[in-house]
């Protein structure tokens, strides 16, 4: 009698396991399927194009790890305003070789940024040459490798390999004093 009561009560509590989850996972799969944004991000993986040509020089190129997103920053002696950022093969400036064999990732961000990475001597303002690797991403979520393209007639150019084609966002700030950023932030995922 013992024996049967208990079967009977792993029964009932098993059942109701079974029609919790049935009931459970339509709305899981509706909810991923048009899913929240993630971090409440809603920027999208289209390009991304801004502002005019510029002759302050690039001087920095860092990178950060946050909650939500990976950081790349580009720091200017100077007003810049003018980048075009999107998903694509990226090429050496100057003399047009694909970087997408020598960076890592899966997805690969072509960066342009209006802008030299040398003074008005011609001389370079930063410490990388054409297909070095500029950042150490170690342990970071999203990016994976960040490759200098070169310069060339105004224009620098970056590949950002990245884990997989994400939502990502570009932004100019002002300063310190009179220097300028371009930042690039790519989310860690579409969707919760």
């Amino acid at each position: 009698m013992r024996i049967r009561r208990t079967v009977t009560t792993l029964v009932v509590a098993l059942a109701t396991l079974i029609a919790a989850t049935a009931t459970a996972a339509p709305t899981a799969a509706r909810q991923a399927a048009t899913g929240s944004p993630y971090c409440g991000i809603t920027w999208g993986s289209g390009d991304k194009t801004a502002g005019a040509l510029s002759s302050a020089p690039l001087v920095d190129v860092r990178t950060g790890r946050h909650d939500c997103h990976d950081r790349v920053v580009f720091e200017f002696d100077g007003p810049v305003t003018g980048y075009s950022v999107g998903y694509g093969e990226t090429y050496t400036e100057g003399e047009g070789l694909a970087l997408s064999p020598y960076t890592a990732g899966d997805a690969l961000l072509r960066v342009s940024l209006r802008a030299p990475a040398y003074d008005d001597e011609h001389l370079a303002t930063v410490p990388y040459r054409t297909g070095e690797h500029v950042a150490n991403v170690l342990r970071y979520q999203t990016l994976r490798d960040v490759v200098f393209g070169g310069s060339f007639e105004g224009y620098s150019t970056f590949a950002v390999g990245v884990r997989a084609r994400l939502p990502f966002r570009v932004f100019v700030l002002t300063g310190p004093g009179d220097h300028s950023r371009i930042v690039l932030d790519v989310a860690h995922q579409w969707q919760e």
